[in-house]
């Protein structure tokens, strides 16, 4: 006999189907609700997130030489190898070109992605976002260097229809020359801060690289980032570490430095003299440069910078005792004095002295202080110590 279950139970049953219906359509248009709902950028980042675990990783950065088809491509990467690999269907074709920096897969080194900006991240860093505080009035002297470098670098830049109606081409380079601590950077700071160019700032050993070929494609980056951002400065100190005199050398190394060198002389010859970037450069030693930097149409412009005289010497130690409590100090005693000490020495002594005076617990410097703080800074000088070394 089947079994009978009476209409009221049957009712009961069919009345708590079609409540947890209910529950579960009311549930469904919550989620619909949610989803439609959700912001756009939410979206995007799940989708970002799906395609980067379909990328996998970690990821190297690498140059894309050529294009086979669709599908396949030759990448070199930063060792200097070359692969044959695929392209994922993710990526856009039409990023792709000859020459472009692409993110490869860290094992099988398949293109994954194409890097928008493929600035080396060490030019980038060059690039000074804010103009140095340093102006013209921080520079003790030098009136004759300032107006050489305003007359080669800053006028061009600023009113550049002066030399179109005069019928001359503006100086393509400088370079600043000098003792140690003369304030060939000093002033080089002061243009910066003077024009409202971008700077760019490199110092010469930056530009020798660890692999083959790194360090001519930096010369050709430096030089690239600054045409975009024209009008600019490219500011390159101590230039003697690549610039040297060529010679014929086995060692890899100074090839590699040679090699950097031919480049920077391609760059200069190739921009436009009256274009919107100046180059500047700074040496201590500029006997031992080759003449092919430093030759007219490269370098048009040399600015020595000498071991300040009495009147320069006056005008820094008015500088940097100006905030300075000072108890009797004659300050024409060290003026006056034969000694070879550079604008760097002269800020150095007062501030030795300050901290000696810091030291006795006092608040003015005494002439004491002053001279105690010229022995330390010219015994530091002659032996070579380090100078924040007290001794």
């Amino acid at each position: 006999m089947p079994n009978v279950t009476p209409v009221s139970r049957c009712k009961l049953r069919l009345l708590k189907y079609e409540r947890i219906k209910d529950y579960l359509l009311m549930e469904e248009e919550f989620i619909r609700n949610q989803e439609r709902h959700k912001p756009q950028e939410e979206r995007q980042e799940e989708e970002r997130t799906k395609v980067d675990e379909m990328r996998g990783s970690p990821m190297a950065v690498g140059t894309l030489e050529e294009i086979i088809d669709d599908q396949h491509a030759v990448v070199s990467t930063n060792v200097g190898s070359e692969h044959y690999v695929n392209i994922l269907s993710f990526v856009d074709k039409e990023q792709l070109e000859p020459g472009c920096a692409v993110l490869l897969n860290h094992k099988t080194h398949a293109v994954v992605g194409v890097l928008a900006d493929d600035t080396d991240p060490m030019v980038s860093v060059m690039k000074l976002e804010k103009a140095p505080t340093e102006t013209y009035a921080d520079v003790g002297g030098l009136e004759q260097q300032i107006q050489e470098i305003k007359e080669a670098v800053e006028l061009p830049l600023t009113h550049p229809e002066y030399y179109e109606e005069i019928g001359i081409k503006p100086p393509k380079g400088v370079i600043l020359y000098g003792p140690p601590g003369t304030g060939k950077t000093l002033l080089a700071k002061a243009v910066a801060n003077q024009t409202s160019a971008t700077f760019l700032r490199v110092v010469g050993s930056e530009l020798i690289q660890k692999y083959l070929g790194d360090g001519p494609k930096m010369v050709r980056e430096l030089f690239r980032v600054a045409e975009e951002h024209a009008p600019s400065i490219v500011f390159i100190d101590e230039i003697d570490a690549i610039g040297t005199k060529r010679y014929e050398s086995n060692s890899g190394g100074e090839r590699e430095i040679q090699r950097t060198m031919l480049e920077l002389l391609n760059q200069l010859d190739g921009f436009d003299s009256r274009g919107d970037v100046k180059v500047l450069m700074a040496t201590n030693r500029i006997d031992s440069l080759d003449p092919a930097l430093i030759r007219p149409g490269r370098i048009d412009r040399k600015i020595e910078f000498p071991l300040p005289d009495e009147k320069t010497k006056r005008r820094i130690f008015g500088i940097h005792t100006a905030r300075m409590q000072l108890e009797n100090v004659n300050l024409e005693e060290f003026i006056e004095a034969k000694d070879d000490l550079s604008g760097a020495d002269v800020k150095a002594v007062c501030t030795e002295a300050g901290l000696l005076a810091l030291r006795d617990r006092r608040m003015r410097v005494t002439m004491e202080d002053m001279r105690k703080a010229k022995e330390n800074v010219l015994y530091r000088k002659k032996d070579g110590a380090p100078e924040s070394m007290y001794l």
